[in-house]
């Protein structure tokens, strides 16, 4: 299967300024392509996954993928998509954030191959020792007013009164269009890809590139704006967007977002955000529809996506995790993950100091944590074998809890049944 046949077959081609002749050039020979993303945060998201995924797809059948980071363009601010003007961002914020997101283009591309290593290019490079004047002239001439008025990323803008557009978010179509131009120039870049939301920046690209350098091939190619069966936004949640830095959120917390996916969603996701083959998903696909509730599809796709951005220990960590709240055993279970597990339940506080001695009752902790409504019940609970402690079934109603039972020196675990659990945390 060639690439193009590929991201078809994934639902991952949403234009292609001429896909008869790109599926000429793509068999002649491997292609040098990239793709730009602006650093306006010291982590990739979710959303930044199908472009860079698709860097991954190309290399992987011997292309030749190129990563721009924004110096340049995200000191600026894309208005494509966006309802209102962008914070401006400090060239030190912008070299930190760049830094930072280094270390996660190396999970998703390779750049030690030897046969054709992935590059990564900041555009401040070429763009910043140019004057205001010599861009002006060699770069603004090339486009007329009109052609960048109907671009949809403009026009939504400028049809808000309220809101507008500022001549510097107007002007970055012409910055994008000129990272295109000069690597097609310098580095022979022939394809740019991006989000569909791109398709206007991306064609002024190859317009550019057709002016100044009569002959010159190129191409563009976007990808869909991945959105959920309901509608809602993809990679968002009640808590915010979700970070590929584990420190913004955390493989726990990643490892859940893919898990909990729309059923209608995750046969989609297989294909858009891992690398498993046609019969594979064909495999989740048949196991999906037979027996929906055993969730292989959505465990499959947490797993795939968790191991490429995190890797396989800590995706076998979150899911440990995962399965505690299943009444999964708690030993050898790190701090940091259990510390994701207290977000997801009740929590209820307790003065450490009474569990010093001989402890305190599990009975009368049973019901401070709002497990049972009294004493009583608690008991009957207890010797109906429906409480553990721990993930441990407790059967005597006379146990009592002590510092020596906390997790870390701090927690506890209950459960009554088999999925209601508060956390004690001893403070």
């Amino acid at each position: 299967m060639n690439i193009l046949d590929e991201l078809n077959w994934r639902g991952l081609i949403a234009d292609c300024t001429d896909t008869a002749e790109l599926t000429k050039r793509l068999a002649a020979s491997p292609i040098t392509l990239y793709c730009g993303f602006d650093p306006t945060a010291d982590s990739l998201h979710v959303g930044n996954l199908v472009p860079l995924l698709a860097l991954r797809r190309f290399q992987l059948l011997g292309h030749h993928p190129i990563a721009v980071a924004g110096g340049a363009t995200g000191s600026i601010g894309d208005p494509s998509g966006k309802s209102q003007e962008r914070q401006l961002l400090t060239k030190e914020t912008l070299a930190a954030n760049i830094a930072c997101v280094k270390g996660q283009l190396a999970r998703l591309l390779d750049f030690d191959t030897k046969t054709n290593p992935a590059r990564l290019v900041d555009n401040a490079s070429w763009t910043a020792p140019i004057s205001y004047l010599d861009f002006l002239r060699d770069i603004g001439k090339h486009f007329s007013v009109n052609m960048m008025v109907s671009k949809e990323s403009v026009r939504a803008r400028m049809e808000d009164r309220e809101v507008g557009i500022s001549y510097t978010e107007f002007s970055y179509m012409l910055l994008q269009a000129f990272d295109f131009y000069h690597l097609r120039k310098e580095l022979n870049c022939e394809l740019q890809i991006g989000g569909s939301d791109q398709w206007g920046n991306i064609t002024a690209g190859g317009d550019l590139i057709r002016k100044k350098l009569p002959g010159a091939t190129a191409w563009g190619l976007t990808l869909p704006l991945i959105t959920n069966a309901d509608g809602s936004k993809f990679g968002k949640t009640v808590a915010g967007a979700i970070w590929l830095d584990a420190k913004r959120t955390s493989v726990y917390r990643f490892y859940q977002f893919w898990i909990r996916v729309d059923d209608r969603d995750v046969l989609r996701y297989l294909k858009y955000f891992t690398f498993h083959v046609q019969d594979e998903i064909a495999a989740f696909e048949k196991q999906h529809t037979e027996n929906p509730g055993a969730r292989a599809a959505h465990k499959a796709l947490a797993k795939a996506v968790t191991d490429l951005i995190h890797g396989e220990a800590a995706t076998t960590e979150a899911m440990r995790a995962s399965e505690i709240l299943f009444g999964g055993d708690l030993s050898g279970i790190s701090e940091s993950t259990f510390s994701d597990i207290v977000g997801e339940v009740p929590t209820k506080e307790i003065e450490k100091a009474t569990l010093d001695g001989a402890g305190l009752p599990l009975v009368e902790l049973l019901v401070h944590a709002g497990l049972c409504a009294s004493k009583g019940q608690a008991r009957k609970d207890i010797e109906g074998g429906g409480i553990y402690v721990n993930n441990l079934r407790e059967g005597d109603f006379q146990r009592a809890i002590t510092t020596a039972n906390l997790l870390f020196g701090k927690h506890l675990l209950l459960r009554k049944g088999k999925r209601t659990y508060t956390v004690i945390t001893a403070k």
